[in-house]
């Protein structure tokens, strides 16, 4: 318990100096916040258009898919906010013998690259997740008791470790082949897809998104539950055992991959 008050301390004081070098550029941090704004409402204007055209998308309404879209940028952005130095740890980390500056210091590596940035954009996706599930449960009749509420937390506090875990999977074969962001890159698009019902997609495709890189976990599957369309217990023994089995493998691969760093030399 006292090292875990000593990591907590140590983030809250890798925080505060982040946040001092981020808002020292005041102009730029603003205008890309709304820039993620913008690019957020043409993900909702695009949903919009299609139900213009077909009111009903296979059963699914236009109110049942902005709560899954809204769900879907929750977990993600509260990824974005605390993990967001792992892309760089699949780019030019390990190329370029940073990773040395991290086993000099008492701490866990993972720890000091997890604390190493925060990541303003990540705020902007969870208000938007907010504000689309609360209007889509509003307009769309889905009803929230406080045990579906709790059962809310739940699904996004997995969600959220099933996204960090993908991205340390990925991140960490950088060990190996010394950048593996354009992997990351690749898979993590994939994300988008959870944003719309599995139903519209090839069999193939869902297959993949829920079993190999379970992207389905984060946004989907959970979303169901509250629509409806799903059973609480196979539902959440999916999300939370696929979660854990995850960053399991994510931190073991992780610790494995520090034992074949090589530093660059001279």
């Amino acid at each position: 318990m006292k090292k875990l008050k000593w990591y907590f301390k140590l983030y809250g004081m890798f925080l505060s100096q982040h946040l001092k070098a981020v808002m020292h550029s005041r102009a730029d941090f603003f205008i890309g916040f709304l820039a993620f704004f913008l690019i957020q409402f043409g993900g909702i204007a695009f949903i919009a258009l299609i139900f213009r055209q077909i009111p009903d998308l296979l059963g699914w309404t236009f109110y049942d898919l902005l709560f899954i879209y809204g769900f879907a940028n929750i977990p993600r952005g509260i990824d974005h906010m605390f993990t967001d130095y792992l892309w760089l740890l699949a780019g030019n980390v390990i190329v370029n013998g940073e990773f040395d500056r991290y086993l000099l210091r008492p701490m866990h590596p993972l720890f000091q690259i997890i604390a190493q940035r925060f990541q303003p954009d990540g705020v902007g996706e969870v208000i938007i997740g907010v504000i689309l599930v609360v209007y889509a449960s509003v307009k769309g009749g889905i009803e929230f008791s406080p045990f579906k509420i709790m059962m809310f937390i739940v699904f996004i506090l997995f969600s959220t470790l099933i996204y960090t875990s993908i991205k340390l999977i990925l991140a960490s074969l950088a060990f190996w082949l010394k950048r593996s962001q354009s992997i990351l890159f690749m898979f993590y698009s994939m994300s988008d897809f959870a944003k719309y019902p599995l139903e519209i997609y090839h069999k193939f495709i869902r297959s993949f998104i829920t079993y190999i890189v379970p992207f389905a976990l984060t946004a989907y599957v959970p979303a169901s539950y509250f629509l409806g369309a799903a059973e609480l217990a196979p539902t959440l023994a999916l999300v939370i055992g696929i979660g854990i089995l995850a960053f399991t493998f994510g931190y073991y691969l992780f610790n494995k991959g520090m034992k074949q760093y090589e530093s660059v030399g001279n």
